[in-house]
């Protein structure tokens, strides 16, 4: 049955969510259980700005404590409210579970837009949320452990990790209370990219399979491939830039506040990115046809399709002109209900946003891990793996100088191998086996069930599987 009217971002999850119930034989009991938002707070708290006393409204919503500690990222928008996160915190708990990140889901925001405020308001304004959050057990290491969204990063997540450890002087694993922290503040390598590179994993790993592009009408690899990007923020510029520069695919498009930049050649992904940070948008861009109405280039003619930025941007409106074979949601929520089943109905393949995104609270799961060992991934290894390398190295050179000129190594083999694996190195593989992993449970759902024709689908069924047993282990 088509629906009529636009859902609301909530809405469009609880609707996807019944969509894989119905394909499921859960209790009605534990179906409810798992549906619903476990606790949402809201804190009001003032701060002494400019003068005067200013009032802010923050939220920290626990949709699924079937695991501990439960995660998800603070974000900084205006249209941040209590429905938004609680969608938003159903999305983490599905997400954690589909990766096998053992956390529960939770989601947080604060109703301000940071770009009115000088850099230490921020920091005032940052701290005593997280105090609000801290004293109430909403961050902590072994409870609740926050992260960046839109609107925060590391800055942010220093200044909260600081707020929690002045509060808990003789917590030991303080610097866990929150991820997506600076390397010098107990962050880890990869963590800023960790979105974007998962985006990236996530249509390599796609593109492996044959039956899987030839659903959506595509064929090759992603060299050559037309790509629009809506919104350059840190998740749409670091996919748009490694799927670019290191898989070969075209950037016809990109979307951002003031406008939409197109050329049929590609863009060049670092140099918009610079003109952004220095103009305040894509405005005035050289070396691209400037569109008023960024928007429009959402239904331009591409292969794939990144939405990257907010919520619902392809909706009820404009989904029937969208014309991408193919849309990866690098954001949460950017396919409301409504435009799904018109996509889906057209043969458009959507990877979904639970699984695409999921880059993100995968390194922040390996962050977490490094705050509580008190160890730099590699650290112990990588030394040894050199020494244990060079052993091979010594005897293939002892080869070379017996043969001569019959056989010899490849220029640049020895440095590549004699290379140890460092903390990047680690992050990167253990997020590309993620990404493909968690790829495989969803496709082999997708091609092994007749009454699953999409991977949203099949990606719910897998986590919501997960998240079911978990709770009848805890004897539920």
């Amino acid at each position: 049955m088509t629906i009529r009217t636009e859902p609301s971002f909530r809405e469009s999850v609880d609707l996807m969510y019944n969509r894989a119930v119905k394909l499921m034989d859960l209790p009605p009991g534990l179906e409810e259980k798992i549906r619903v938002c476990n606790a949402t707070y809201t804190v009001r708290f003032g701060v002494r700005l400019r003068g005067s006393m200013h009032t802010f409204t923050g939220y920290r919503s626990v949709h699924s404590e079937h695991m501990e500690p439960v995660k998800g990222g603070i974000r900084y928008a205006t249209g941040v409210n209590q429905d938004e996160v609680e969608a938003l915190a159903a999305l983490m708990t599905y997400k954690c579970a589909l990766v096998e990140a053992p956390f529960g889901g939770s989601k947080g925001g604060l109703c301000i837009d940071p770009r009115e405020y000088e850099e230490h308001e921020l920091e005032l304004i940052t701290r005593r949320f997280a105090y609000e959050l801290a004293k109430r057990d909403l961050i902590n290491p072994s409870q609740n452990v926050p992260a960046p969204d839109m609107g925060t990063g590391e800055r942010e997540m220093a200044w909260i990790a600081d707020q929690y450890a002045r509060m808990n002087t003789t917590d030991i694993n303080a610097k866990a209370c929150v991820t997506g922290k600076p390397l010098n503040a107990g962050g880890i390598s990869g963590r800023v990219e960790a979105t974007g590179r998962g985006v990236q994993y996530a249509l390599r790993e796609f593109f492996r399979y044959e039956e899987d592009k030839a659903a959506a009408g595509l064929a090759g690899k992603l060299d050559g491939k037309r790509i629009i990007v809506q919104g350059l923020g840190n998740v749409g510029y670091h996919a748009a830039k490694f799927l670019s520069e290191e898989d070969g695919a075209r950037i016809t498009g990109i979307i951002e506040r003031d406008g939409g930049l197109f050329s049929v050649d590609g863009l060049d992904v670092e140099a918009v990115r610079n003109w952004i940070v220095k103009h305040g948008g894509v405005s005035g861009y050289p070396d691209a046809q400037f569109v008023e109405d960024g928007s429009q280039l959402l239904e331009e003619e591409c292969e794939i399709l990144i939405p990257a930025a907010l919520e619902g941007v392809i909706n009820l409106s404009n989904a029937e002109r969208v014309k991408a074979p193919l849309i990866i949601e690098a954001a949460n929520g950017p396919v409301t209900a409504g435009a799904d089943e018109i996509l889906r109905k057209k043969g458009c393949v959507i990877i979904p946003d639970m699984y695409a995104n999921a880059g993100g609270v995968t390194v922040s799961y390996f962050e977490w891990v490094k705050n509580l060992s008190h160890i730099r991934f590699g650290r112990m290894q990588r030394r040894q793996e050199e020494a244990r390398h060079q052993l091979v190295i010594d005897e293939l050179q002892r080869l070379d100088d017996v043969m001569g000129d019959t056989w010899s190594m490849s220029p640049d083999f020895k440095d590549k191998y004699l290379k140890g694996a460092g903390e990047l190195e680690l992050v990167r593989s253990g997020l590309d086996d993620t990404m493909r992993a968690a790829y495989q449970s969803m496709r082999e759902v997708w091609h092994s069930r007749d009454d699953v024709t999409d991977l949203r689908t099949a990606a719910y069924l897998v986590s919501i599987d997960k998240v079911a047993k978990s709770y009848h282990a805890k004897g539920l």
